[in-house]
Formats: C-alpha cells, structure tokens, sequence
C-alpha cells in the first residue's frame, strides 16, 4: 500500500500552532497582488499547510505564473522546499500537465548568471525522483560541470551522481564524463565529490585515477585523502590480492597533516594488515594523535582504540615496545586519559621495561609535589601510587626502588594516596620477606612527620606488626613516647594549662595592647599569651594532639600494638628487670590514655567500646597467659595472610576472565566447517547440517526452537496502548538501545471508514525527549500501519510516555476524533549496569552523595541471603561486600551494593537486613535498605524499584 506520507521528505517545518491557516481565496490574493514581503509569507503558510496534509491543487499554476519568475532569492529558496514536497503526478501515476513549465523555469535557473542559483537549483535536483522531470534538464546540469566557480562544479557532479545512481539511462556516461573531469579539475572539493562518485559507481576508473596520482598523495587536500582512505579499505577487502598494492598509500597518509586522515588510515592499515611493522605504525600515530590533540574527548576515543589494539593477543606483544610511547600520554591534564593510560600501561608493561617505567612515574609523583593542590591532583597521586604498588607486586624485583619514594606520601595531606601507600606498604612487607627490614627503616623514619590520624593509627599497626628484632621493638617504642611526649598525660596537660593561666596573668598588665570592640570600648589583649597559647597547640606531639582532640580509637590500636611488641620482647630479652620494666611501661600508656578519655581534658570523652578494648589489653599483659601470646603474635597474622590470600584470589579470578576473552577461540584440532555443508536457517544464521543432525539424534530437540525463543521474549516488550473495543487499536514495541528509544506502534482501524490525518501524538515526563513528531497516516477500512517514534534520554531516572491517536473520518462534519493511550513506563534497569569500587571510594561517595531515599523491607522472602541475591537480580547491582562476610548464619546482614548508569552516574546501597534466631522460619525477613545517589531522580527512582519487587511470586520469580 502506498499512500501520500509515504512519499520521500527532505525537509520537516514546524507549523506554529496558534496561526490561524488562510484560506485558498486568500492565498491566490496574496500570491498575485502582494508586495514582495506578503507573496514571501504566503508561500511559506503554504508549505506549513501542505506539510501537514492539505493538498490544495488549484495554486498550483498561481504559483506557477506570479511567482516562479520573480527574482528574489528568498522566494526562490522557498519554491526549492515547495516543489519538494508538492505532489507532482496525478492519481493515474503520470506527471502533471503543469510540471513541464516548472521544467523550464529551472532550466534556466541552471543557466542563471548567479553561481549561487545554480547551485541551489543543483542540490534541489538531487531530490527529485522523477525521470521525466530530469530528464530535460541533462544538458543543462552537465554543462555546469565546466562553470567557473567551484561551488557550482562540485554540486553538479552531485546531482550527476545522485541522477545516475537512480537512473542511469538518463545519463549512461556518467562514470568516463566524470573520470575526465577528475583529471582536469584543481579543486579539492570538486575532486573529492567525483572521486567519492567513482568509487560507488565504477571502482575500475576509481583505481586507475589513484594509480596516476599514488605518488601525490600527500599534497592532496585532506577531504580527498579521507575518501581515498576509504576506497583502500573497499578494494582490498573485495580483493585481497590489491592490498600489496595500496598497503604503501596509506603508511604515506598517515604521514597526513589533517589528524582525521591519520585516525582514519591507522584503522585502515590495522584492519588490511596484521604485520608487525603496521601495527607498530598505526600504534604510533595513535598515540600521536592522543598527545598533540587538545581534546579530551578526541583523546578518550583513540585510547579506546589502543586499547581494542591491545584486546588482541597477536598485537599486545607488538603495542608492550611501545610503553614508554605511551607513557608520554601522562602529560594531558584530564584525569580519565591519565587513568586510561595507566591502566593500558599496567597490562603491557613487562620485565624488559619496567625500571623505565618506574622512572616515569616517579617523575610524575615529584611533579604532583610541586603543583597546587587540587582535587584531581589528589586522586592523580593514587592513581600514581597504585599504579607504582601493581608494579612492584608483578615484578618484585623493583619493589626495592618503589618503597622510599611512595614512603614520601604518608606525611602527605592527602589521604587518599596516603591510605593506598599503606595499604601496598601492608602486602610488600607481608609477602617480600627481604624488604621488610627496608620497610621498617622507612617507616621509622617517615612515622614522626604523619599528621593524619587514620595514617598514623595504620602505621602504628604496621610497625607493631612487623618489629620482629629487639633493636626495631626499642625504636617503635621511642617513636610512641615522642608521638605522646610527657606522661602521665593528664598531669602534664594540667601543668601546661596552670603554667600558661600564669603567664597570662602576669604579662596581660605589662605588655598588653588596646583594642577597640564592636561596642566602642577599649579591650586589652596579651600578645604573648595568645602566643603561649598558639604554640601549645602546634608543638603538641601527633599521638597526644589525637587522643586530645578525643580520637580514642587511635588508643586502643595503640594499646594492641603495645601489647603485640610486649610478647615478643618478653620472648626475646632474658633480663628479667627489662621485661617488667617494658611492660610497665606499656601499661603505664594505656592506663594513662584510660584517665585522659575520663579527665573531661580531650573535646570528647573516650567512648565504652575503646575503654573495653584498652582494659582487657591492660589484663593480658598483666596475666601474659600463653593463648593470649599465640592469638596476639600468630592468630593475627594468619588472620591477615587469609585477607590477602582471598583478594589475591579475587584478583586472579579477574585476570583469569580477561584472559579467557583473549583466548584464541579456534583451536588447532577442533573440526573444520566447509561451506559446502552449511545451510541457511529461517533466521539467516549459518548451522552445520552434522552437529545439527547429532544434536537431533542425542538430544530429539530442534535447535530452530531456539529462534522460537527468541522471538516470543520480544512479546514480553510489547505494551497495549488501546482497548480492544476502541475504533483505533494500538500496541508498542519498545526497543531500548542505550540513549534512545525507539517505540514501533502498531495502529489497526477497526472500523469501516478511511481514516484520514491518523496521527500519534506523544509526550514525555522525565528526563525524555521526543526527537520528532510521527508523520500522520491515511488508513482504509480495516487497515493498519506502523509508525516509528525516537525518544532521547538524558539521565537515569524512571520516565512515562503518553500521549493519544487523533484522526478525522472521511465524510464526517465533526470535530477529529481523539483516543486516549495507556501510559509507557520506562523502566531504570535498562540503563543500570554492575561495576565496583574499593572500600575508600564508596565511603568517599557515601559521604559525599546528597540524596539519600531510605526502603523499608517489606517481604514474604525469609531467607536474608535470598533477599540479598533477589534485591541484586531486580536491581542489576553489585554486592561490594565479600561472600566470606556474608555467610555464616547469625541472624543479622549487612551489605554494600553499587551500580553505574550508562551515562556515569552512581548508585549507592546499603543493605542492613535481620531474621532473630527466636523467629519462625517462614517468617519474612526485616530491615531496610538506604540508597544514595548523586541526583534526586535516581535516588528516588531505584527505591521505587526495590518497593515493587521485593515480594517474590508464588512461582519464585
């Protein structure tokens, strides 16, 4: 069936819909009497009209005589849109009588003195589509191929080509007439127009040209190199025999100037060759690219191709010669190329370049000591000292060199470097036997300049940990009593403050200094005693600054490494007056910092748990039972190699996927398929008739119920719009394709009548966007059609399509007839994907993220390990937390869960669930489930979620 809108449209006008629409009387008024300004508004109401279904045959000769031979160029640009979309046939399929004078009016047009009429005239003669039209009009268009202005030249070999494409008998040399104006012309444009028409309609010429000119490539305008660029490609994949030919052409073009034809030929020379020397070639001009290119997005697609480079095992031993190249990247300021480039770095560096590589990043590290402070210039640090920690666990050997200068870190004010320093400081001394005396050396002497507390409270672990020798055990000691300075604290702190009050007191008469207050009056201030006071502030040693600002956790980590390094100078040292005089000592810390957190000195009192904690390290040195020393010297450290063990694990898991993907798929004895015995399927697909004849016999199942499958899934996206009772039934099949969505509507008339003007008319709520308005549609009695409407999304959060289907009915002298649509839901999960993060960076989000949308559990699941898998499925998030955290049965749960958006937004989760011990066992599990997330919708939009799918059904979906 074809109907009017299902004519070719080149152009689409909005018509204002408060605009009253003139009638025809008024339009041949305004077409024959009025000014210029009038007859420019009435052509363009009546191209508004016609867009939208009226056809209005009788203005077809106004049009004709009043205002096809006006000069004007403004009418004449509008009359190109007109005679777009007038219909030009009558109902028998022959063209109008009229069109012949159409005809010679743009005849002449192609003869217009004007260069910019002619040109015009020429791109509106690409859309036509009727032979009979054109056909006159050849000798005019192939005389402008010899115009003098280019923008004429280029133009005509577009219509050439577009006329000979869809009628060639109109123009049968087209091909040897445009191969001779190739030769001659000068112009880029011009040459790249006729050289891009070679290349579809006749390759042969296309070749022979190039052939003549292989050797000037380089001087060629960049537009024309482009479209040789992809003729190599054309050729030599129809023919691979030519790619010795042309392999030379494009490793001269990616010597080009324009950085398009370089992208373009480095992919093409990837694709045509798999040679050592092309990768390397196009790997070079890749990173190239990457560094001279000032934007970013420019840079984060070509990594993305280094990195696809890379996937391949046959080129990753090519691209790892290539490191340090590609090490240069680092110079960019944005943060995602760096992070891209290290990554791409890590899985290609290998023993041989190593040490240069180290070398780099510590230049990098000394450059972020030296520029501002700056959010990015944090995160780049870890980025940097993870980088360097993968480096040293992969190849040991340089470990040796890595740790003095990531020790530097630790005295940072950047505790996200910092934390990962440890962290790599925590596994090299656990897993390199040899580097621990290093470690420790380092480490004593970098421990009095850390000012952060979680740093130093890790340090601290670290160091009771690892100080295995007498003399170590002694220099941890005095780095503890410097940290804390005189004790006991309290009455040390109460000297101090009674000490300053005097001071205060006596120097606030003789050596004061008037001030004048908000009020008027004179106040006397002390200069020395607001100094005395600033000073006690900044010359506090770090572990008593701590413990007074009421950080008491720092305490009781203190107290277990006292209580680790105590046991193990008790095995080592016989004197037994030195034994009792270190764990007096020890004791004498932790009943001291005990009193402080009592004292009512710190800002805040020390809390019950961290009283617990130094009170019973208190009891086990003072008991020294033997189990106390095993759990505290080897419980602890078996405890430790566990957690190491699992994420070393982990990561391997990881590592072995990436590897599984990198796997050649073929291997050398697995059987060889012959196209001879392949056949076709109902699906296009290719099946051998062998496997499929034994999969028949062994199993007595069809594979094509597969496709059955298949297609049937696609029903469950199938919405009903309409009633079946409605006159105008309607369903969508929705099609979600990352950020659009694409609704096919199927509209039936179910009545007798033709349905005229039938249109969908859509709105959206959310962050959607319809791109276009559906076109509408003529259907007959008991027809249908489908009509294809794009949404455009912007963010993740859930969004709703409605709208209605309005139509008029032939002969009838109501108003359109209006059926109203149910409501499309567009549901968050199709832009939700897993991902992970560490334990610093979700917290860091955590605390960050202002939306916070709190779910309460409300289930029939009883089960809490089983509500955690059905809340992942139904949300498509990722449990953070391990699995060896989760099992065990002790009535409680909790977990962390993340997810990303397609368009870079995170979703945060945190499951805290409980089912008593006393409780039934059917009875539900209870709780609630706290999501965060940067913007509102998507806070709010992934609760909504997890509220209508927390109960499973009775069939366990």
């Amino acid at each position: 069936m074809s109907t009017a809108s299902e004519l070719a449209c080149y152009t689409l006008i909005q018509m204002p819909s408060e605009a009253e629409p003139p009638n025809e009387l008024q339009f041949k008024n305004d077409i024959e009497k009025g000014d210029t300004k009038t007859k420019i508004k009435a052509l363009k109401q009546l191209i508004y009209m016609m867009l939208n279904g009226e056809k209005m045959p009788g203005l077809l000769m106004y049009v004709i005589r009043f205002l096809l031979p006006m000069p004007d160029h403004t009418i004449k640009k509008l009359l190109l849109v007109f005679w777009e979309i007038v219909p030009k046939t009558q109902a028998d399929g022959k063209l109008l009588n009229e069109m012949i004078l159409v005809c010679d009016a743009y005849r002449r047009d192609l003869q217009h003195p004007n260069e910019f009429i002619r040109g015009s005239t020429l791109r509106f003669l690409c859309k036509l589509k009727e032979p009979e039209l054109l056909e006159p009009l050849m000798p005019a268009i192939t005389e402008c191929l010899e115009h003098r202005h280019s923008y004429v030249r280029r133009n005509a070999v577009l219509a050439i080509f577009t006329i000979y494409k869809n009628f060639d008998f109109l123009i049968p040399d087209a091909p040897e007439l445009i191969h001779n104006f190739l030769e001659q012309e000068k112009d880029a444009s011009c040459k790249r127009n006729a050289f891009m028409m070679l290349i579809h309609v006749d390759q042969e010429r296309a070749l022979d040209y190039l052939s003549t000119c292989i050797d000037q490539i380089n001087s060629f305008n960049d537009i024309l190199q482009l479209v040789i660029v992809e003729l190599v490609y054309k050729v030599c994949h129809t023919n691979p025999s030519e790619r010795s030919r042309f392999i030379r052409c494009i490793y001269n073009l990616l010597q080009s100037t324009s950085a398009a034809v370089r992208y373009e030929a480095a992919g093409t020379l990837v694709t045509l060759s798999s040679a050592p020397t092309a990768v390397k070639a196009a790997a070079s001009c890749y990173i190239d690219l990457i560094i001279k290119e000032s934007d970013n997005n420019v840079k984060l697609i070509v990594l993305d191709r280094l990195i696809s480079l890379k996937d391949d095992p046959v080129h990753e031993k090519i691209l790892q010669e290539l490191v340090m190249d590609i090490m240069r990247v680092l110079s960019a300021s944005d943060l995602e190329v760096r992070k891209k480039t290290l990554d791409l770095a890590l899985d290609l560096v290998s023993s041989r370049n190593v040490e240069e590589m180290v070398l780099v990043l510590k230049k990098e590290v000394t450059k972020t000591h030296n520029t501002g402070e700056h959010e990015d210039t944090g995160k780049y640090r870890q980025l940097l000292v993870r980088t360097l920690h993968t480096c040293s666990i992969k190849f040991p050997d340089i470990a040796a060199q890595v740790i003095p200068v990531l020790m530097e870190f630790l005295s940072d004010t950047n505790e996200l470097a910092a934390s990962d320093v440890l962290v790599f400081v925590r596994e090299a001394i656990q897993r390199f036997e040899q580097l621990k005396s290093l470690v420790i050396s380092k480490l004593l002497e970098v421990f009095p300049t850390i000012r952060n507390v979680k740093i130093h409270r890790a340090a601290l672990w670290i160091l009771g940990e690892y100080c295995t020798t007498v003399e170590d055990i002694q220099s941890v000691m005095t780095e503890i009593r410097n940290s804390l300075g005189e004790i006991p604290i309290v009455d040390d702190e109460m000297r101090k403050a009674a000490g300053e009050s005097t001071d205060e007191e006596s120097v606030q008469i003789s050596s004061g200094r008037r001030l004048v207050t908000d009020m008027g009056t004179y106040a006397t201030q002390s200069a020395l005693s607001s100094a005395s006071h600033k000073s006690s502030d900044d010359t506090r040693p770090p572990m008593r600054g701590f413990l007074m600002d009421g950080d008491f956790f720092v305490g009781a980590c203190l107290a277990t490494v006292l209580s680790k390094l105590a046991f193990r100078y008790v095995d080592m040292v016989a004197s037994e007056k030195k034994q009792n005089s270190f764990l007096a000592e020890a004791m004498l810390i932790m009943a001291t910092t005990i009193h402080l957190g009592k004292s009512g000195l710190a800002k805040k009192n020390i809390t019950d748990d961290d009283v617990d904690r130094i009170s019973m390290c208190l009891k086990v040195l003072a008991e020294r039972h033997p189990l106390m020393s095993t759990v505290f010297q080897k419980e602890c450290r078996a405890s430790l190699d566990a957690m190491l063990l699992a994420k070393q694990r982990e990561d391997s898991g990881s590592k072995k996927d990436v590897f599984d993907r990198k796997s050649v798929k073929i291997q050398p004895d697995d059987p060889i398929n012959f196209m001879q015995l392949l056949a076709n399927t109902e699906s296009s697909s290719s099946q051998d008739q062998l496997t499929m004849s034994l999969t028949l016999a062994t199993m007595g199942v069809s594979t094509r119920k597969e496709a059955a499958d298949i297609s049937s899934s696609k029903l469950s996206k199938v919405t009903q719009l309409t009633g079946f009772s409605d006159p105008v039934y309607g369903e969508a099949y929705i099609n979600i394709n990352q950020y659009d969505i694409v609704l096919d509507v199927l509209v039936v008339n179910q009545t007798a009548d033709t349905l005229q003007n039938c249109s969908l008319e859509l709105a959206t709520l959310g962050d959607l966007k319809l791109v276009e308005k559906p076109q509408p549609m003529t259907l007959g009695p008991h027809d249908f059609c489908n009509i294809k409407a794009n949404v455009k999304v912007a963010s993740t959060e859930n969004g709703i399509i409605f709208g209605n289907i309005v139509y008029d009915v032939t002969g009838a002298a109501n108003d359109r007839n209006v059926v109203v649509l149910n409501d499309i839901h567009i549901d968050i999960m199709d832009y939700i994907v897993p991902a992970t993060c560490t334990d610093a960076e979700f917290r860091t989000m955590w605390a960050e993220f202002e939306w916070e949308n709190k779910v309460t559990v409300n289930t029939n699941i009883a089960d809490l390990p089983g509500y955690l898998k059905h809340v992942l499925k139904c949300t498509n998030m990722r449990c953070l937390t391990p699995e060896k955290a989760l099992s065990g049965d002790c009535g409680f749960m909790a977990a962390n869960l993340y997810a990303r958006s397609i368009f870079g937004e995170d979703a945060l989760a945190n499951l805290s669930i409980e089912k008593p011990v006393t409780a039934a066992a059917d009875a539900p599990v209870q709780g609630h489930i706290r999501i965060r997330a940067k913007s509102q919708g998507m806070a709010l939009s992934l609760g909504d979620k997890i509220n209508l799918s927390q109960k499973k059904d009775k069939d366990g979906k």
